[in-house]
């Protein structure tokens, strides 16, 4: 399903409202709020479950819109486009889940705002030959939420755009998957080598170099490729080492690793131009790939920019500590907003784990607000947990946050293995509620016995 994005200043009589008269929303609007999500992934789908659920007075519907038509937990997208996971188990369904959590889905793409009329306005959307599908909308809301993500930043790096795979969404984690493939079967009829190159040294690159060793390891056994040595991977980082928001430590482990793994790892490392060749650095070498993978960089959509609102130089909504923007009536939340914690100089990075607190919080302080309008609320305060990495089933690393009994420090191996697991299936937990996600890892721990460890078809 493809969409077009339009500009703020598309014509309002182009649209049309799905769902009443203007008239109509004003008598209703006294009865309860319209809340409008807009964005499905960590921070945008937990608070339209918790806030559907919620069944207050004060809440007269919660409507989640997305132009996807399911979720996957983002930290995960890099085993989807490995294809070491299966995607149709992990992923959330938005239609279902709203029907479980009493929520409404929409599916489209936000391209503008009316602040004055307290609309959204939705692209149209069109089928992949061209003809438009459903016509644009406006969507009316009483509170907006806006959590639409980030995507990679290429900086402006040229040819990336043309020759490079990004895989921050669902469907382009997908997409890498499906082109893998296929050149896994190329390889396994002509012998040749599987390149692939990796720019990013950050948490998503470093994941996906290590799932990738394991891809290239499994398809080995099922003898696709015949010498696991036919798969090369190039690891590309800008800056002088490995994971820059880890500690050191971690960094320099990671580097070990994935180069006893078989990962060749490049830190210092500018790119100044993709081609269908490769990628080529500033100092004029050329690191050939026939697969380009970018994942260097976040850049919130650059939509936002165009909605009045005050917004960052990477496109993110500046938010207060009740996570409002410029217009106190708009919310933003996880990657695309910023937001500096008093005492700090930089904001706040865009995580899963500052996305969950972030969502935790608006759950918690919007339905008082609601129900008592002008009152002082207690302003959002963020506990680091530290941050975990993992390498596939090879080893995983984390530092520990500061707070209570513990002040920093490092895990690996096991423990940290399974923190990481257990970060997932909270989040699990907080869409399905604690029988049902443990049920769910239960299905994946049988499932691990009996599919085979890639996918295949």
């Amino acid at each position: 399903m493809k969409q077009k994005f339009m500009e703020n200043t598309v014509d309002p009589a182009e649209h049309t409202d799905v769902q009443q008269t203007r008239s109509e929303r004003k008598n209703r609007s006294s009865h309860g709020a319209r809340i409008v999500v807009v964005g499905g992934g960590v921070a945008g789908l937990e608070v339209a479950t918790a806030l559907g659920k919620l069944g207050s007075d004060s809440v007269d519907s919660v409507t989640l819109v997305d132009s996807d038509s399911a979720h996957v937990w983002k930290p995960m997208l890099h085993t989807i486009a490995a294809g070491t996971r299966d995607l149709a188990q992990q992923q959330t369904t938005y239609l279902a889940q709203a029907s479980d959590a009493h929520f409404a889905y929409q599916p489209g793409e936000m391209c503008g705002l009316d602040r004055e009329a307290r609309e959204i306005l939705l692209a149209p959307i069109y089928a992949p030959d061209g003809r438009e599908l459903v016509a644009g909308r406006r969507l009316p809301y009483d509170k907006l939420v806006i959590a639409v993500g980030s995507g990679a930043n290429d900086f402006g790096t040229p040819g990336v755009n043309e020759h490079c795979f990004m895989i921050d969404s669902r469907r382009k984690a997908d997409a890498f998957n499906q082109e893998i493939r296929l050149r896994m079967v190329r390889c396994m009829a002509s012998g040749e080598q599987l390149q692939v190159a990796i720019v990013g040294g950050g948490a998503t690159g470093v994941e996906l170099a290590a799932e990738l060793v394991q891809l290239a390891e499994s398809a080995t056994a099922y003898g696709a490729l015949g010498e696991a040595a036919k798969f090369r991977i190039v690891l590309i980082e800008a800056g002088p080492r490995l994971l820059p928001g880890f500690p050191e430590e971690i960094s320099e482990a990671t580097r070990v690793r994935l180069q006893a793994l078989g990962v060749s790892v490049i830190v210092g490392g500018r790119v100044s131009c993709a081609t269908g060749q490769g990628f080529e650095l500033a100092n004029g070498e050329l690191v050939p790939a026939s697969l380009r993978v970018w994942a260097a960089g976040v850049k919130a959509p650059e939509f936002l920019t165009r909605l009045g609102l005050q917004t960052t130089r990477s496109n993110q909504l500046l938010v207060n500590d009740a996570m409002q923007t410029s217009d106190p009536d708009i919310y933003a939340l996880g990657d695309c907003a910023s937001y500096t914690l008093p005492g700090q100089e930089a904001p706040l990075p865009p995580t899963a784990q500052v996305a969950h607190q972030q969502a935790r919080y608006l759950i918690e302080t919007l339905p008082h607000v609601l129900e008592r309008p002008g009152a002082q609320t207690v302003g959002f305060a963020y506990r680091d947990f530290g941050a975990l990495v993992s390498l596939a089933h090879y080893d995983a690393y984390g530092s520990l946050g500061k707070f209570g009994l513990f002040n920093g420090g490092v895990i690996r191996g096991r423990l940290a293995m399974l923190s990481h697991i257990m970060l997932y299936r909270s989040h699990q937990a907080r869409l399905y509620g604690f029988w049902r996600g443990g049920l769910l890892w239960l299905i994946d721990l049988m499932n691990s016995r009996l599919r085979p460890s890639i996918r295949l078809d």
